[in-house]
């Protein structure tokens, strides 16, 4: 009777053992113990529309375990010269859905002015990916709010211009239309309204796939001539799908900073699913940084844009240190020119991407659209393969 009795006291112990361990632990009924534990501000939850939240303040990893989940993606492409501009496709396309060619321009009487595109074309037919039409107001370097203004309020130039989009995507063989008027007054928030209302479902009667561009905003108030006269609910409903162009924070006339840091892209998006389907969502990201001169004056000289491959090779060769901001999830780094003028550049990299594609897969999102085609960055193709799905229609 020893053994067991012996062994019943050592399980007594053990029980009374578990028991006081217990006590140490917080006890979910009671709000003040729990309330300390989460006191710590790095361990706060972040409160979001996304469907998975980051543990921690400044970290965005998610499982990547799994089936990859399919999206579509857009390269924004310049064919300014023809040669570079099939080299830049044939270097993307496969990983592409769309090639999307920036840009057609309006001129005031609703004509268009033609791009370099025939050789390009191919190479995206060739490449399966789907050539986009894209329709601006630019002109003379910027996009033109008169001139956006002359199309909504001409009738017989906004119908001119829509019967040559039509002519132009069956001509030259496009598939898709993306619009994208900026710079647009925001009184003539309606019009522009009234014009992709008219513009958007006959092309689409047709048989073509209809986008729009938008600001980057954060709410229903944000006004001023980039956001005001975009509304993200409009474009929602007549649109198959939008772009949001959640880039530019950091930018060559402006102070320096990541050019899509990931807070501030989170906002524009918790906003954007509150307007629009995330179906139809498609997130931009830049295949770009930029190098500025320090100390930043208002004025003064501009940042360079900078390819993200260049900028690591850069930092590497000179035994550059890159620092990596956890926050805005971007690198940067600090050198000196032969001048002895500091500069600081902030560009993308393996890591700042993969925070862009954990907002995709969080938020459920339709894909993502780059700015822009021939940018070095190999790393980007690959770890997009290695994330999605890329869908091929």
């Amino acid at each position: 009777m020893r053994k067991p009795f012996l062994a019943f006291l050592v399980f007594i112990f053990l029980l009374a053992g578990c028991n006081g361990l217990n006590q140490t632990s917080p006890d979910r009924n009671n709000p003040q113990q729990i309330s300390n534990r989460a006191a710590q501000p790095e361990k706060v939850p972040l409160t979001s529309r996304g469907r998975v939240l980051p543990d921690e303040r400044g970290e965005n990893e998610l499982d990547l375990k799994g089936k990859k989940k399919p999206i579509e993606s857009i390269g924004f492409l310049e064919p300014i010269v023809p040669e570079t501009a099939v080299s830049d496709v044939n270097e993307a396309a496969r990983d592409l859905t769309y090639v999307a060619f920036f840009s057609y321009q309006v001129k005031p009487n609703g004509d268009l002015i033609p791009l370099k595109d025939e050789a390009p074309l191919a190479a995206t037919r060739r490449n399966g990916a789907i050539p986009m039409l894209v329709l601006t107001n630019f002109a003379d370097g910027n996009f033109q709010p008169d001139l956006a203004h002359r199309i909504f309020t001409d009738r017989q130039a906004s119908r001119r211009l829509i019967q040559n989009v039509v002519t132009v995507m069956k001509q030259r063989g496009y598939r898709a239309l993306n619009v994208d008027f900026e710079h647009i007054y925001e009184k003539d928030r309606k019009l522009y309204n009234g014009f992709l209302e008219t513009i958007l479902p006959r092309v689409k009667r047709e048989g073509f796939t209809v986008s729009t561009a938008l600001a980057p905003k954060s709410s229903d108030t944000q006004s001023g001539p980039w956001h005001g006269a975009h509304d993200y609910a409009f474009h929602g409903k007549v649109a198959d799908f939008v772009i949001l162009m959640t880039y530019e924070w950091g930018w060559t006339g402006g102070p320096p900073m990541a050019v899509a840091p990931i807070p501030q892209v989170r906002k524009v998006v918790d906003y954007a699913v509150k307007k629009i389907p995330r179906e139809k969502i498609v997130m931009g990201a830049p295949l770009y940084g930029y190098d500025w001169i320090l100390p930043y004056r208002k004025g003064g000289p501009p940042a360079k844009r900078i390819a993200p491959q260049e900028a690591e090779t850069f930092a590497k060769n000179r035994a550059l240190k890159i620092e990596y901001n956890n926050r805005d999830d971007a690198p940067f780094f600090y050198y000196w020119d032969k001048q002895g003028k500091k500069h600081v550049v902030w560009f993308e990299n393996e890591h700042s991407m993969q925070a862009k594609f954990n907002l995709i897969k969080e938020y459920g999102l339709r894909g993502i659209s780059y700015w822009v085609l021939g940018e070095d960055f190999p790393k980007n193709w690959s770890l997009l393969r290695e994330n999605f799905q890329i869908r091929k229609y």
